[in-house]
């Protein structure tokens, strides 16, 4: 019941970002608004509840069948990108730079309170 109830939570910050994005007209995925969303009522909280914990890591272990739909799709869209190649390869390259370097400095930043908190108990 607990990954039910996780898994609603996941759906209604879906749909209320899709209602954000259809009713403003934005150039956003719902998914996005609703991520966005979700980490704002998250901070605003300050913790994960065990259900939305529950629900978010059994999505983790099929992560990669989530992001194959998109993959996919640019296959079909390739003749679109002819003559743009060398754009297209230094957005993925900077983005996949971007994303790391993002993630090492959250990383960093995380670790650094974990040892505060710790230092502190």
């Amino acid at each position: 019941m607990p990954m039910l109830r996780g898994f609603l939570i996941l759906v209604l910050f879906f749909l209320l970002g899709e209602a954000l994005r259809v009713l403003f007209l934005l150039p956003v995925s719902g998914g996005v608004l609703g991520m966005i969303l979700m980490t704002l009522s998250l901070m605003l909280r300050g913790r994960v509840s065990d259900d939305l914990a529950t629900a978010s890591q059994a999505l983790i272990s099929v992560l990669v069948l989530l992001i194959m739909p998109g993959v996919v799709g640019v296959f079909f869209l390739a003749s679109q990108f002819s003559g743009q190649w060398l754009a297209v390869a230094a957005a993925l390259l900077l983005g996949t730079f971007l994303s790391v370097l993002t993630t090492l400095l959250v990383m960093k930043g995380v670790l650094r309170l974990s040892a505060q908190r710790r230092s502190n108990d």
